[in-house]
């Protein structure tokens, strides 16, 4: 089954183009919203394997809304992008548990690189987190 990319954005032309290069270049269910709380409920309804979201959000900034997910689920990756990329937000990303942290704007291959690298990273953690509940 292919697997569920959320991403959340306030720029509606990004998400268009997000879209357009997943669904072009993979066969990823992506899902785009421009509320973060709807991305957090659709990670779970829709079992997302990804959340990508933006840093800076009118709702909610993308640090508040990756500690709300990580209380929900600590498997899915969670991958910020953002056009004002300081060293500190980076940093205060990776530290709240972020899968990885992508300047805007970005290459295509760069945004499919990454995906793959969070979808293996989900796989081992739900690997864990199987053997740990069998266990």
């Amino acid at each position: 089954m292919a697997a569920t990319i959320i991403i959340v954005d306030d720029e509606p032309d990004l998400l268009d183009l997000l879209k357009l290069i997943l669904t072009e270049k993979t066969d990823y269910r992506v899902l785009t919203t421009t509320d973060p709380y709807e991305a957090l409920s659709w990670c779970r309804e829709y079992s997302a394997d990804v959340l990508i979201s933006d840093l800076r959000m009118p709702q909610l900034e993308g640090i508040e809304l990756l500690k709300l997910l990580k209380e929900q689920d600590v498997t899915i990756p969670f991958i910020i992008m953002t056009a004002y990329g300081t060293i500190e937000s980076a940093v205060e990303a990776m530290r709240q548990g972020a899968f990885d942290y992508i300047t805007k704007p970005f290459r295509k291959e760069q945004i499919i690189m990454t995906i793959r690298k969070a979808l293996g990273k989900r796989q081992e953690l739900l690997t864990q987190q199987e053997s740990t509940d069998n266990g």
